[in-house]
């Protein structure tokens, strides 16, 4: 498999990663009135695809470790079970963030959402594997929790006469961070030990894991709207223009 050798192109990655973690959300303005719910069925098409692009490329390519391939069928119940525990922690946090974005909005559902995510999962990676600069490292978690403070209290003014339905959005993205923040501790405990999977294996078991959870709790969703709207029908799905299907499965 394909492994990257320099700290530079490992940052620049990161950084793109960064852009399209915080950019995907925008492609559902791309879809007025578009209910999440069918969304998120293209969302995760897109994932598997990329999952499976990338393993069949760059994972059986290089002379670094086991082609994807072999590295899937190598892969011992313990690593795949890690990696899909992720995959299901991950998809309920992430559909949970869109929920929140019903309802809260993009501007309040991102920050507080994905801003204690970060947190969460900085500390909790820092916990099991402690290296790096500590003063940079919580200095950035600091300001990280400061603006999810101000967010919130931005929040609170500017809802004032909508409150039950300010709190419910509020509680759900707290609770989508949290869970958002758990997720990797178990993808990267996944690619520890003897003969554990590469990266680009346990893509593919961490996919399999969020799609396999998004079924019967994506479904629920669609009968049981978190903002308490009107149920969503699949044939819904169908009407939708192809041109909203592209952009949905290229969020990812």
């Amino acid at each position: 498999m394909f492994q990257l050798q320099t700290y530079a192109v490992a940052l620049s990655l990161m950084l793109v990663t960064m852009v399209c973690w915080g950019s995907w959300a925008n492609t559902m303005k791309l879809c007025p009135g578009y209910r999440f719910q069918l969304f998120y069925w293209d969302y995760v098409i897109g994932l598997i695809l990329a999952a499976l692009i990338w393993g069949f490329t760059l994972g059986s390519i290089g002379g670094v470790g086991r082609p994807f391939v072999a590295d899937l069928l190598a892969a011992d119940s313990s690593h795949i079970s890690l990696a899909v525990t992720g995959g299901i922690l991950f998809n309920v946090a992430n559909l949970l963030v869109v929920a929140a974005i019903e309802i809260a909005g993009l501007a309040v559902a991102f920050p507080v959402g994905i801003g204690l995510a970060l947190v969460v999962g900085a500390i909790s990676s820092y916990i099991i594997s402690p290296s790096g600069n500590a003063l940079m490292l919580f200095g950035g978690i600091a300001l990280v929790v400061g603006a999810i403070v101000l967010d919130a209290m931005a929040y609170r003014i500017r809802e004032t006469e909508r409150k039950s339905l300010s709190m419910r959005g509020f509680i759900i993205c707290l609770a989508a961070g949290l869970l958002m923040g758990s997720f990797y501790p178990f993808v990267s405990r996944s690619m520890l030990g003897e003969g554990a999977p590469g990266p680009y294996a346990v893509a593919m078991f961490f996919t399999i894991g969020l799609a396999l959870c998004a079924v019967p709790l994506n479904y629920l969703l669609m009968r049981r709207p978190l903002d308490k709207s009107e149920p969503v029908s699949m044939s819904g799905y169908s009407a939708a223009r192809a041109s909203w299907h592209l952009w949905e499965s290229s969020a990812e």
